[in-house]
Order: C-alpha cells, then structure tokens, then sequence
C-alpha cells in the first residue's frame, strides 16, 4: 500500500464559544475554516487545483454550519474551483475521521493530494440550539427524541455518562480534579514555551486587522482548591427529562445498569472547554510529493475505528487504542506521544490506568480540559499537537483518540520523518 504523508498542520487558536463573548462568535463557520485552509496554500506555496478533494468535520451540520462547510471554505480560502469538498459528522471524532479518510485515499492511489480537517463554533451551536428550544422543537442530547432508539440504546447525556463512568471505576473527584489541575499546568508551559507556534495561525479579518491570535480559555491560575469548590455540573441534568414525558437522563443508564449509583462529580474544571476553531491537515502520496519538492514531517501508520456501550458512551477509547495498536504492528510502549481527547476527565484518566501508562506521554501539553473543544476541529488539532511534540522532543510514534457520542471511537497512529 502506498504511504500517505502529512504535510502540514494548522489551526486557529480556540475561542470562548459564548455568543459576543468569544472573539469568533460572530464570524461565519466558512471565515473560521478558510483561515486554515489559505494558511495550508500559503505556507506550502500549493497550487491548490492540485488538491483531490477537502474532507471536513463538522458535527453539528445546521445553521450557519449547514452547507457542506469543505467546499465552501475551499472557495471562500480562494481554491481554485477544482478543488472539491466534503463533509462529514462522527460527532466529536469527525477531525481524526476525516484526517484517516483523507489518508486512506491517498494509502489506496486514488488521489493524490487531500486536506482533511474540521470546524465547530461551538458559541453558534449553543445560540441555535436555544432557538430551537424556544420554538418548541426538540433540542436534547444524543439520541434523545427517538423513543424507538432509546428502548434499544439508551442514550443518555454526556456528562452524566462521565459521572457514572467514575462511578462505576471508583475514580474518585479528587483525581479527576488532580487531573484538571495538571492539564491547566500544562498548558500553560506549553503557551509560555511557544510549543503551539508552529501549527497555530492568527484569524484575520477582511481589512487586515487580526481578530485572535492567542488562546481565549485557558485558566491557568485554577487550583485544587478553588476545583474542590466547585458544584458538580451534572447533578441536577441528571434528573431531567431526557425528552417531553421520557425517562430521566439517569434513568437511561440505570434502565441497563439497574445497580449502579450514579455519584455526581465532574463540573467545568473537569470537562472539556466551550470554544470555536478550525485546523486543518495537508496529507499528500509519494509521487506528489517527488513531483511537487513538498517536505513530508510524517506518515500515517495506521487508523481504526471501534464502537463500545451506547449507554455509557465514552469508553471506545481504549478498545481503539489497542486495535490501531495490533494494526500497526506496535505496543503501547512504542509510543512516544499519546493525544486523547479530554472530553471529561474520567475519559483520560480510565485510558491511562486501563493501558497502564507513563502519565506525562499523555496529553503532555495539556488538553481540552484546558484548551477547549471544538467539536469537529478537535481530532485534526491533536493530530498536529501530536506531531509538533513528536518534533520538539525527537520521539517517533503518535497515537491520537478520543471518544464520541453513540459510544465511538477513532484512532490514528502517526510516525515523524
């Protein structure tokens, strides 16, 4: 099979996904995904009627976000008409999604130059979403709304999946505070040592004036003390109705887990930040590489995808990291630099004990507990996380995961040149 080879890695840096609060909130989505896409052109100089086609994830694909955002950021970044675009929703997994599918068309010869990527602004999801409430429409979590699903699947919401997640593991609020404590601390090295100049690009506005070119979320004064303080998010969603005159949000789990006592324990300290942002990942086949004198700085060594519980819904991750690992022929000790979604802190936390890992391979620049998630983005943005800290420090393999809803899971391993 042929080699499909990273290029380049870009993304914008995150924003404060709250309407007017965040410095992107009031852009268009296709401003956001286009930033990424004219820096790929620009820095490698592309001639971008080369490019295949533009694989984009994009979870919630309604609104401003509606509309196949791959083509039409393509346009908007000033790709030649040639190139074309798609895009794709596999929730929070949809940035590693469209980074393997990307990788699989070059791996297969069908094409030969391909720009995998995502966006989500989180701040116009949330305004949307309250516009549907406010209409009366439905507007609940995952799965919810569809009593036929649920009565095979119960789907309940994130965060109380989080919380009966640790409950069931016994991990206790303290260490998914200690954790939420570290990935601030991280991040905050990682900022002061510019480790996210290389792949992070300033968002411009029409007349030239930059409208963010630093992290908005971060929150590095954040202690152990002031997390242990805090109330626990999920508690009272737990207890809600997950759909007009349907079960609560914890009856679903406990519908399949009849005796597991759900023991509320994650807040904002210890899950993944509200942002926006967009990235983006320049993948390119051996031959244009040699025609085109572009510099590979990896190479794709294996994807997998895995399905695990719908109910409990964010344990896939580990099941994915073994398989990608028995794909590319590997071991866990073979990593060098491991990026797994901070959705929750239980996520990574489970990930970590259950493959017996060296903690500080493990998001060592923090994660979206710090940084934020933005949706769709996020796979692309751990997979050039990934590669810049493979670089920074010599290391030679990365694997990149992170749950999604319906109890999913995608994988990546990479390899620097």
């Amino acid at each position: 099979m042929a080699e499909a080879y990273i290029i380049d890695a870009v993304r914008t840096p995150r924003s404060i996904g709250k309407l007017g609060k965040g410095a992107l909130s009031t852009l268009h989505p296709q401003h956001v995904a286009a930033t990424v896409l004219k820096a790929l052109k620009d820095r490698n100089t592309l001639n971008t009627a080369d490019v295949d086609d533009i694989i984009w994830g994009c979870s919630a694909q309604a609104g401003l976000q509606g509309g196949d955002m791959g083509r039409m950021a393509a346009l908007d970044a000033g790709y030649d008409v040639r190139a074309s675009g798609v895009t794709l929703d596999r929730f929070c997994g949809s940035g590693i999604t469209a980074t393997s599918l990307a990788a699989a068309q070059v791996m297969s010869g069908m094409e030969d130059l391909v720009i995998a990527g995502g966006t989500e602004m989180m701040s116009q999801v949330t305004d949307f979403g309250m516009k549907m409430r406010e209409a009366g429409l439905s507007a609940g979590g995952i799965g919810t709304g569809n009593a036929r699903l649920q009565a095979k699947h119960p789907q309940s919401n994130q965060g109380v999946c989080a919380d009966a997640i640790a409950s069931m593991e016994g991990i206790g609020r303290a260490d998914l505070e200690a954790f939420g404590v570290e990935s601030q601390r991280r991040a905050a090295v990682a900022m002061a040592e510019d480790r996210f100049a290389k792949s992070t690009v300033p968002v411009i506005a029409d007349d030239g004036s930059v409208i963010l070119d630093r992290e908005e979320y971060p929150r590095p004064d954040t202690s152990a003390e002031g997390l242990a303080a805090m109330k626990p998010a999920f508690a009272m969603i737990a207890d809600m109705p997950s759909a007009k005159d349907g079960p609560t949000f914890r009856q679903l789990i406990n519908s399949k887990y009849p005796d597991l006592e759900i023991v509320p324990a994650h807040h904002v300290g210890t899950s993944s930040g509200v942002v926006d942002g967009a990235a983006a990942i320049l993948l390119a086949s051996e031959s244009y590489v040699q025609k085109s004198g572009l510099k590979p700085r990896a190479r794709i060594v294996a994807t997998a995808n895995v399905g695990d519980c719908p109910t409990l819904m964010l344990n896939a991750p580990v099941p994915a990291a073994r398989k990608v690992l028995e794909k590319a022929g590997l071991s866990s000790n073979d990593i060098d630099v491991w990026e797994v979604n901070e959705a929750f802190a239980v996520v990574v936390e489970k990930f970590i004990r259950d493959l017996d890992l060296d903690r500080s391979k493990v998001n060592p620049n923090g994660g979206s507990i710090a940084l934020g998630h933005p949706i769709g983005a996020t796979g692309a943005i751990l997979i050039g996380t990934a590669l810049d800290e493979l670089e920074r420090t010599g290391g030679r393999y990365g694997l990149i995961t992170m749950c999604a809803a319906g109890g999913m899971a995608p994988a990546i391993i990479i390899e620097r040149i």
